[in-house]
């Protein structure tokens, strides 16, 4: 086990040589392994059976425009894993402000996600991609549904729960361009709407996770 897990294995959870724990790969396999070496840095066990789990519930990908502050797309990451959600692409538009991606951080992040709430797949993150660049490489995020989430007033129905793999755009704080609007239009997603007041980013990423992994 790595520096950290050791530490919060031996010195927070005050386990010691002989305890049994759950260790996961982030793949699907639920480890139930035995702590053969206590060392509070270099923690050793040994295996003692692997099961595998399915993934439960519908494929769910997100593909949500960076943010100002990034403590709130941090934010939005950690409750996107605890919901179970698939996959989370970071959406660079014609409003998103430039940001850093600290990618080590933020895979960090989900991994703690992931075992704060028990699950052993990993959410997956791509790099941050141009919205023209997805739309025009559905191939990046097979999905049978596809859904943009915007704030104009037009013909939108609310986003409800499928069985069927999806993917919804979340647009930056000032929402997609109408063009960006049109490009997604034509190329088969659908207009959807969140709920009836304007929410911040992050927010609307939840919503829509909430609403797409667990249902109205």
């Amino acid at each position: 086990m790595d520096e950290t897990n050791s530490k919060h294995a031996i010195q927070v959870l005050r386990m010691k040589v002989g305890d049994q724990m759950h260790l996961t790969d982030g793949k699907g396999h639920l480890i139930t392994a035995t702590i053969v070496n206590d060392h509070r840095k270099h923690c050793q066990v040994s295996v003692d059976f692997i099961e595998s789990q399915e993934k439960k519930g519908s494929e769910v990908t997100i593909a949500i425009a960076l943010t100002k502050n990034t403590s709130r797309f941090e934010w939005f990451l950690e409750k996107a894993a605890e919901l179970g959600v698939s996959r989370v692409i970071p959406l660079i538009t014609k409003r998103t402000e430039k940001q850093k991606f600290k990618e080590e951080r933020l895979q960090n992040i989900l991994v703690s996600a992931m075992l704060q709430s028990q699950q052993t797949w990993l959410l997956q993150m791509n790099a941050p991609v141009e919205f023209g660049q997805l739309i025009a490489n559905p191939e990046l995020a097979p999905a049978s549904n596809r859904y943009i989430a915007h704030c104009i007033e037009t013909d939108r129905l609310p986003l409800k729960h499928s069985l069927l793999s999806s993917i919804i755009l979340i647009g930056p704080e000032g929402d997609f361009t109408s063009e960006e609007i049109a490009t997604a239009l034509s190329n088969g997603y659908q207009p959807v709407t969140l709920g009836p007041t304007r929410l911040r980013t992050e927010t609307a990423g939840m919503a829509a996770a909430t609403l797409l992994r667990i249902g109205n």
